[in-house]
């Protein structure tokens, strides 16, 4: 699957626990990547500066769901069942 363009869901719905440009202290769950554009296009996307938990994430259908809102549910539960 490509990733849905102007989504974002996987730059707002999990933690990242590592400092990363912008975010000298990880990234809470549920808060929105300060690397995120106004359209949810990541500036660091191709950039060594990229988290490697970004870099690694695919798009895939079970994770992404249909649409933005239900990326947003899935990638939460995920979040909180793994916490």
């Amino acid at each position: 699957m490509e990733c849905r363009l102007h989504c974002g869901a996987c730059c707002i719905a999990p933690s990242i626990s590592t400092s990363f440009l912008n975010h000298p202290n990880g990234k809470k769950a549920g808060e929105r990547c300060n690397n995120l554009t106004d359209d949810n296009l990541c500036k660091l996307f191709g950039l060594p500066e990229r988290p490697a938990v970004c870099h690694d994430f695919k798009a895939v259908e079970w994770a992404c769901g249909q649409n933005q809102n239900e990326a947003i549910k899935i990638l939460t539960e995920l979040e909180t069942s793994t916490s």
